[in-house]
């Protein structure tokens, strides 16, 4: 099938490429869906957190999609999951048994919310495979480990390495725990950033400001930083120039149709 975007991906690749595809925090805003995006090693794909209205906008076809990545069961990371089993479901010629992994629980509340059972089409479909702390997984030319973070339901941080580059996904978190290790000499690290302003303020404690984003980046050795799961009333400049004040250079916003090569 034809490749949905102007050229850039039918080219061979020797470094790992992120496309962005959504970043908005908690809830879309127009042209920025939440989170969603496309992981890249030459001719595989990888579709990591798959957020309301992100299924329409990959920029590959569905079917070039080699596995599916999810962080956890929140809507704005998750239920484009079942935007993508009706497509590869409910066609003439269906497909079958697209590698999901991501926490249990979010196999357990998509079972739940189409009333299906553990042998559904569904697990047909999407064939799930649980992760936790400290598991690894080969997925074509990419190998993708995940650690616990500090979030309010099961979530995993991802660290993404090929051809001797590193990505690294916060996906939700607070500032508790060892997850960061994800982001240990990255050379790029896409990090949440929901909050503004002092650390330690917010009222809720799972989920990063923009200087503790910076802060981490720059304890643990990552090159580049890209700040993404800023909510929509919140000026993103100055998430950036928080996060930079601690980061101490330059840093990077995750816009939908960005692309970042390693």
């Amino acid at each position: 099938m034809a490749d949905r975007s102007p050229g850039a991906l039918t080219l061979t690749l020797d470094r790992v490429r992120l496309i962005v595809i959504g970043s908005s925090g908690t809830f879309p805003a127009p042209g920025r869906p939440t989170a969603a995006f496309l992981v890249q090693q030459n001719s595989t794909r990888v579709w990591c957190d798959a957020g309301p209205g992100t299924f329409a906008a990959l920029p590959v076809e569905p079917d070039m999609i080699d596995a599916i990545v999810v962080s956890h069961q929140h809507p704005d990371h998750c239920l484009d999951l079942l935007t993508a089993f009706h497509a590869y479901r409910f066609r003439p010629e269906p497909r079958y048994g697209v590698p999901v992994y991501c926490p249990q629980s979010v196999v357990d509340r998509l079972l739940e919310f189409v009333e299906a059972a553990d042998d559904s089409e569904l697990v047909r479909t999407l064939a799930f495979h649980p992760v936790n702390d400290g598991d690894a997984v080969q997925i074509g030319e990419l190998s993708v480990s995940f650690a616990t973070t500090d979030h309010s339901v099961p979530t995993v941080a991802s660290r993404w390495e090929a051809n001797g580059k590193v990505l690294a996904y916060s996906a939700d978190t607070g500032p508790a725990g060892d997850w960061m290790r994800v982001a240990s000499d990255a050379d790029l690290f896409l990090c949440e950033a929901s909050y503004q302003g002092p650390a330690g303020e917010s009222a809720y404690p799972h989920h990063l400001t923009a200087g503790e984003a910076g802060a981490i980046a720059r304890r643990m050795g990552a090159r580049h930083l890209m700040l993404t799961h800023i909510p929509p009333y919140l000026d993103a400049t100055q998430s950036v120039a928080e996060a930079e004040a601690t980061f101490d250079r330059p840093v990077e916003l995750a816009v939908p149709g960005a692309s970042r090569k390693l």
